[in-house]
């Protein structure tokens, strides 16, 4: 038997858990995904997270309760876009494509399958699925990208006109590859203050919200500002290195508007709590400012790339709503920065037992201010 060094072993001992990426896996059964979002959308189920020792299990619509007058929750408004185009090669062949990033009107970054197929060069043609009298879309491979692993895609169009405005007519909203049994509909993966598009995934944790339900908020005095961030590859993309600190996170394009600074100023003035809703919103507030090394938040425009993980010092967050994560997410790493990963991990075990939906159109989860782990410096 090979010996193991004293070196070896010693670095072995010493290791973080919270760093490593291992320690972010759980046993999730395949029937606890969720194929279906809850209807209406406030009655699925919310798991809240309320003192360093105490939590209770509630239903969405009982939010208001849990939060206080004067608080504020800030909620990512971007519009999940078409981005799934279903096409064939010049030479008959399928071939599916998911736009990532528009780099020009006629250019974008997209991820591709099969990839053997998309050389560049390589020409493909996407027929309307809704109107077989417009003329197939056509796409020429002009590069790989090393980052992501995509291709840049140039489409064939007019020199007027943009892809963004003819996408309506050639794609497909993309749902999560996880979710592959559903009857959901299109506007079921749009939260119902979308607004911004340019997104490939919905900031999912914002999907529980109903008219009815913010109106019953507002009327308690909580307010609401919105951000955007355009979900996109740095959201999804698996962390692969053993040791997460290695990991680099995917730059993603956020904007911060002088409204929403003002609100968030307003709130901590008066003593408020700044609630976010999802972590695309965390990434964008605590990104900014960490970005720009600033004490407090002004408008911003442009991408951040933030990686949040156990040990992270909060700048402006206090709590969270969120959804239920991938094993060895990111996001799992994010929300464990919240509230402690051996913490997170026994609730999801819980919420696992007590028969929770998970993912994009599963349950949520309320961590409140007074349930946040403190770090000690």
């Amino acid at each position: 038997m090979e010996k193991i060094s004293g070196a070896f072993l010693f670095a072995l001992l010493t290791m973080n858990p919270d760093e490593l990426l291992d320690s972010y896996d759980y046993l999730l059964p395949p029937e606890a995904i969720a194929q279906c979002p809850a209807t209406p959308r406030d009655h699925s189920r919310l798991l809240v997270i309320h003192s360093p020792q105490e939590h209770c299990h509630q239903r969405f619509f009982d939010l208001p309760q849990w939060l206080r007058p004067g608080d504020l929750l800030v909620v990512n408004d971007t519009k999940v876009i078409p981005a799934r185009l279903l096409g064939e090669t010049a030479q008959g062949q399928p071939a599916e494509s998911l736009l990532l990033q528009e780099l020009s009107p006629r250019r974008w970054l997209a991820l591709v399958k099969p990839g053997k197929r998309f050389r560049p060069g390589a020409e493909l043609f996407f027929p309307s699925p809704t109107n077989p009298r417009l003329a197939p879309l056509k796409a020429i491979v002009v590069d790989r990208d090393d980052a992501t692993g995509g291709r840049i895609l140039e489409f064939a169009l007019p020199p007027e006109q943009s892809l963004g405005e003819i996408l309506d007519d050639y794609g497909q909203i993309p749902f999560p590859p996880y979710v592959s049994e559903s009857a959901a509909q299109p506007e079921q993966y749009q939260t119902v203050y979308s607004q911004t598009p340019g997104a490939v995934a919905a900031p999912t944790a914002g999907l529980h919200f109903t008219p009815e339900l913010l109106a019953a908020l507002a009327r308690k005095g909580i307010q609401k500002t919105a951000v955007t961030l355009h979900v996109g590859v740095g959201t999804f993309r698996p962390v692969e290195t053993a040791q997460i600190t290695d990991h680099v996170m995917h730059q993603e394009w956020v904007e911060i508007p002088p409204a929403a600074v003002a609100a968030i100023q307003e709130t901590r003035a008066r003593g408020g709590r700044i609630i976010a809703v999802g972590t695309t919103v965390v990434r964008s507030l605590e990104g900014v400012l960490t970005q720009l090394d600033q004490e407090s938040l002004t408008p911003f425009r442009g991408e951040v790339n933030l990686f949040i993980y156990p040990g992270y010092r909060w700048r402006l967050v206090d709590g969270l709503i969120t959804n239920f994560h991938l094993p060895k997410s990111s996001l799992l790493m994010l929300v464990s920065a919240l509230i402690g990963r051996p913490r997170l991990l026994a609730l999801y075990q819980e919420a696992i037992d007590q028969k929770y939906r998970f993912y994009s159109f599963g349950d949520a989860m309320l961590i409140l201010p007074e349930a946040r782990y403190n770090w000690s410096p």
